[in-house]
C-alpha cells in the first residue's frame, strides 16, 4: 500500500469516527490502522452472532481469543469481555454469550458490535509481553512509549520514551533502555525476541501518530515479542477531544536578532526609573551605573526631570535614537500601556521585572501583554523575574545585588529565589559567569530562545538552567540538539509528579507521567540533568574546568583505601568504567608504591607516602594513553600536606598539558580544614577537586563523560541532532 493510499484509508476511518460522535476506536477499526501502517497483529475477524464465531474459530484451525466489540467499552478485560484459548464448538458458544453477558452487566448502554475472533498468539518462556504505544504530551507533543507490557504494566512501570517519529536506530535502542532489557535478549535458556521486528512495531506507531496528530493515544498492549516476530494482541485508539494551542514560532534567524539586542546591548531604557532608593526603579537605574555598562541608559519617569544625574523622558517614545531593551519596573496594571509604548517606538525587546500576571491568576493582563508583543514584534522576557546580567557586556539589569565576575557560564532560572542561589553561589565560589537569567512565567521568551543564543555566544563554553516547566518541548529539543555538540547543557527540571497521566485513557497514557517523559526526552536530546540545585550548579562550575576525555579507561590513585572503595562505587554509580590494568602497568605502577600498597584499580599508594609517591604515579597516569582520566583521593598527613598535594598535582597536570596532553582530572580530599583551601587552589588552576565527599568529583566526572557521548566525541556514542545515542 502507497503512502497516500495507506494515509487516506486512515482518514476515512477517523472522518467516520468522529461523524458517528466517537473519540475511541473499536478492535475491528483498529485493525485497519494497524494493516495500513504495516503494524504486525494476528488473524483476526469479527463475529455477529455465535454461528459466526464458531465459523471464525473452525477457519483459524486452532485456540482462539474471543473479545467484546464496543465503542463504549475502552477497557474490555476490566468488563469481562475477554476469553483466552477458546477451541471446540461448544466452549465457542460458551464463551461467546458469557462475553455478552458480562458486558451487558458492565455497561447496560453499550452499544455491541459483535464479538472478535483471533488467532490466539504464543505463549511460554520464549514470548514475552511489551507494550508498545504513543501518547501526546501537553510539553513535547506525540510521544512513542515501549515497556514491558501485559497486566502489570502500570505496575512495574518499566518504560521508556522518545519524540515521535522515530527512526530505526532510535526504536532499536528503545529495547535496551528498559530495566529488563536483558530478558529480551534471553535468559535462563529461552531464546531472544526478534528485535527487528519488535523495533518495527515501535517505529510505525510513531508514524502513525505523527501523521494523524488527531490521534491522542494509541496502545498496542501486549505485544507478544517471541524469536519469530512480535505481532500485538490488542490495539486502542483514542483521539483527541480538542487541538492543541498553537505558540507562535520563530525562526533561528529571528531569535538569534532579538537576542543579541538583549544580551549584546547599545542602548536601554528603564520604564519606571526612580531616584528613590528602595524602589526597584532606583535599584535598576543604580546597578546599570555602576556596574559600568558602557551603553546608553535612558530613565523613563513621566514625573521626573533628571534621575542620577541623567536626562529623564515622559515617555520612551521621548528617547532619542533606537534603543534595544526596556526593562520594566513599573506596577503590572500599567506595563500594557507603555508596553504599547515600547513597541510604538520599534524596541525589539521589553525585561518585564513587574509580577502580578498569571503567577497570582492574572492570566487575561498576562495575554494581554503577549499580545500587544506579538502585534508589534516585541519580544518579552518575563514578566515575574528578578532581571538578568549580562557580564561580558558588564550589563547588570536587575534590582538584586551586582555581580561582575566575567566567565563561561551561563545560569538561568524560572524562578527568582533559585537565580539568588545562583548568584550566592557563583560568587563563593568565584564561577566566572557570561550571563544570570531569570525567566518567570515565560509569557515569550523561554529557555530554547536562550539556548539558541548560548549555543552561538562565544564567551559561554557550558548552558546550566533550572526550569519547572517547558512551554514547547520540541523547540527545546531541537535547540538542544544544536548546542549539544559544542558545549554542555544542564537542566534542573523541578517537579517529579505523574499529573500529567491522571486523565488518560490507556495505559501508555497512565505510564506517560510528566517527569518520566522529561528524564528520557532529556537523554535523548543530550542534556545532562542534575538530581539537584547543588549538582547543577557544580557541574555548571566544573564542566568547563575538565577537558573532554578520549576513552572510557578510569584509574583511580588513593592514599587511602577506603577512599579507593567509596570512589570505585561512584564511578560505577555514574557509568563510568574503572580500566582493568593491564600486567605492564601494573608493574609500573608498583615500582612506585610500598610492598604493602596495592596496584590494579585502584591503585592504593597508602597514607604514608611522601609528596614523589603521589607526583609519580599522576605522572604515569598522565603518560601512558591507555588511561583516559584520573580519580584521585588524597588522605591529609603531614608526610604530605594539602597544599604541597595541590600544588604537585596542578604543577604536572599542566606540564602535560604544555606537551598536549589534556586528560580529565578529579580529586576527592579528605583531611582538616586545610583540605578546603587546597580544593580551592586545584579547581583555579583546572583540576576539579572537592573536600569532605568521594561522590561528588566522580558524579561532575560522570557529567563530562555523557556530555562527550552525547556530543559524539567518544566511541559508543553518536552525536545529537536527529540521531540516537547510547
Amino acid at each position: 500500500m502507497s503512502g497516500d493510499d495507506r494515509r487516506t484509508r486512515v482518514r476515512t476511518l477517523l472522518d467516520s469516527v468522529r461523524a458517528d460522535g466517537r473519540t475511541s476506536l473499536t478492535a475491528p477499526e483498529g485493525k485497519v490502522l494497524a494493516d495500513a501502517y504495516g503494524i504486525a497483529v494476528p488473524g483476526e475477524e469479527l463475529a455477529r452472532d455465535v454461528d459466526e464465531a464458531v465459523a471464525h474459530a473452525a477457519h483459524f484451525g486452532g485456540p482462539v481469543v474471543l473479545k467484546i466489540v464496543s465503542p463504549d467499552i475502552l477497557h474490555k478485560t476490566d468488563a469481562g469481555g475477554v476469553v483466552v484459548g477458546v477451541r471446540g464448538s461448544a466452549d465457542i458458544r460458551e464463551a461467546f454469550h458469557r462475553i455478552v453477558a458480562n458486558a451487558r452487566a458492565y455497561a447496560p448502554d453499550a452499544r455491541i458490535d459483535g464479538i472478535q475472533v483471533q488467532e490466539l498468539l504464543p505463549s511460554g518462556p520464549d514470548a514475552q509481553e511489551v507494550i508498545v504505544g504513543a501518547v501526546t504530551d501537553p510539553t513535547f507533543g506525540k510521544v512513542v512509549a515501549f515497556g514491558l507490557g501485559g497486566v502489570l504494566v502500570e505496575v512495574l512501570k518499566d518504560v521508556t520514551f522518545r519524540l515521535a517519529p522515530v527512526d530505526a536506530d532510535e526504536a532499536l535502542s528503545m529495547l535496551d533502555s528498559i530495566g529488563a532489557a536483558e530478558i529480551l535478549r534471553g535468559v535462563r535458556g529461552a531464546q531472544g525476541v526478534d528485535r527487528w521486528a519488535l523495533a518495527e512495531q515501535i517505529r510505525r506507531v510513531s508514524q502513525l501518530v505523527t501523521d494523524f496528530p488527531e490521534i491522542a493515544e494509541v496502545d498496542l498492549n501486549p505485544v507478544i515479542a517471541t524469536p519469530q516476530g512480535a505481532p500485538a494482541a490488542d490495539i486502542r485508539v483514542i483521539l483527541a477531544t480538542e487541538q492543541p494551542k498553537q505558540r507562535r514560532k520563530y525562526t533561528r534567524a529571528e531569535i538569534l536578532t532579538s537576542m543579541r539586542r538583549l544580551m549584546e546591548p547599545r542602548s536601554v531604557a528603564v520604564v519606571g526609573a526612580s531616584n528613590e532608593p528602595g524602589k526597584i526603579g532606583n535599584s535598576v537605574m543604580r546597578n546599570l551605573i555602576d556596574g559600568g555598562f558602557s551603553g546608553e541608559i535612558h530613565p523613563v519617569n513621566p514625573r521626573a526631570d533628571d534621575i542620577l544625574g541623567r536626562k529623564a523622558y515622559k515617555s520612551v517614545t521621548d528617547v532619542p535614537g533606537e534603543v534595544d531593551v526596556a526593562v520594566f519596573a513599573i506596577p503590572a496594571k500599567f506595563v500594557a500601556a507603555a508596553l504599547e509604548e515600547v513597541g510604538r517606538k520599534g524596541i525589539p525587546n521589553a525585561v518585564l521585572i513587574p509580577s502580578g500576571f498569571a503567577e497570582t491568576g492574572e492570566h487575561a493582563l498576562q495575554d494581554e501583554i503577549v499580545a500587544i508583543g506579538e502585534r508589534h514584534g516585541v519580544r518579552l522576557l518575563g514578566p515575574n523575574i528578578y532581571g538578568y546580567y549580562s557580564t561580558w557586556q558588564d550589563l547588570c539589569a536587575t534590582f538584586c545585588t551586582p555581580y561582575d565576575v566575567k566567565g563561561p557560564v551561563a545560569l538561568t532560572s524560572q524562578s527568582g529565589g533559585i537565580g539568588m542561589a545562583i548568584l550566592g553561589f557563583a560568587r563563593t565560589t568565584k564561577t566566572g559567569v557570561s550571563a544570570i537569567v531569570g525567566l518567570g512565567n515565560k509569557s515569550d521568551l523561554d529557555e530554547d530562545d536562550l539556548l539558541t543564543w548560548f549555543g552561538e555566544d562565544p564567551n559561554t563554553q557550558c548552558i546550566a538552567m533550572h526550569l519547572e516547566d517547558l512551554k514547547d518541548g520540541r523547540a527545546f529539543v531541537e535547540a538542544a540538539r544544536a548546542t549539544v555538540p559544542k558545549k554542555p547543557v544542564v537542566v534542573l527540571k523541578a517537579g517529579r509528579t505523574a499529573a500529567g497521566a491522571k486523565a488518560a485513557g490507556s495505559h501508555t497514557g497512565a505510564l506517560a507521567g510528566d517527569d518520566a517523559v522529561y528524564d528520557d526526552i532529556l537523554r535523548q536530546a543530550g542534556v545532562i540533568r542534575a538530581p539537584g540545585l547543588n549538582e547543577m550548579l557544580e557541574y555548571a562550575r566544573a564542566l568547563p574546568v575538565l577537558p573532554a576525555p578520549k576513552g572510557d579507561n578510569i584509574v583511580i590513585i588513593t592514599g587511602a583505601g577506603g577512599s579507593g572503595v567509596l570512589l570505585s562505587d561512584a564511578v560505577t554509580d555514574n557509568g563510568l568504567k574503572l580500566m582493568e590494568i593491564p600486567a605492564d602497568l601494573d608493574a609500573a605502577f608498583r615500582k612506585f608504591i610500598p610492598p604493602f600498597g596495592a596496584a590494579g584499580n585502584p591503585v592504593d599508594i597508602t597514607g604514608g607516602e611522601p609528596p614523589s609517591t603521589y607526583e609519580a604515579t599522576i605522572r604515569l597516569g598522565l603518560e601512558d594513553p591507555r588511561i583516559h582520566a584520573l580519580v584521585l583521593g588524597y588522605w591529609h598527613t603531614i608526610v604530605t600536606p594539602p597544599m604541597v598535594f595541590a600544588e604537585l598535582t596542578a604543577r604536572v597536570i599542566a606540564e602535560f598539558r604544555e606537551r598536549g596532553i589534556d586528560k580529565p582530572v578529579v580529586a576527592s580530599l579528605a583531611g582538616d580544614v586545610e583540605v578546603e583551601e587546597a580544593c580551592q587552589c586545584l579547581f583555579e588552576r583546572g583540576v576539579v577537586a572537592y573536600p569532605y565527599t568521594t561522590e561528588k568529583p566522580v558524579a561532575v566526572l560522570g557529567a563530562k563523560y555523557r556530555w562527550a557521548r552525547a556530543a559524539g566525541l567518544l566511541d559508543g556514542g553518536r552525536a545529537v541532532g536527529g540521531q540516537s545515542m547510547t
